[in-house]
């Protein structure tokens, strides 16, 4: 198997600080998912990289931010963030985003 399969019990979430964990989830070469969960008022920064995202909101409210046009966000709703434009959240209510990433973000796995 060329994939990687993600028993969610066996992923600990990593602490990323400020009120951010994140759980990398199943990924091949093309395509990763990851859980992120964040604490009210924690802050995803502003940020770029060269993959594009798409994220849903599978809990809680967010002010989303790409290319400085904000956007709120709630459950069931989802964006997708083209490469390199800068973009970022800020959280309004606890909550758990699922992103999707393609490429796979090699960054998180290492």
């Amino acid at each position: 198997m060329k994939g990687h399969v993600a028993i969610r019990a066996e992923k600990p979430l990593k602490d990323l600080g400020g009120g951010v964990q994140r759980r990398v989830l199943a990924y091949s070469e093309d395509l990763m998912t990851v859980e992120v969960v964040f604490e009210k008022g924690a802050v995803g920064a502003v940020h770029t990289h060269p993959h594009t995202q798409c994220t849903y909101v599978l809990s809680g409210k967010f002010q989303y931010t790409v290319e400085g046009e904000p956007v709120e966000l709630g459950p069931g709703d989802s964006i997708v963030v083209p490469p390199d434009l800068p973009h970022g959240t800020v959280c309004l209510e606890a909550g758990v985003l699922l992103d999707t990433f393609t490429p796979m973000r090699k960054d998180f796995i290492q």
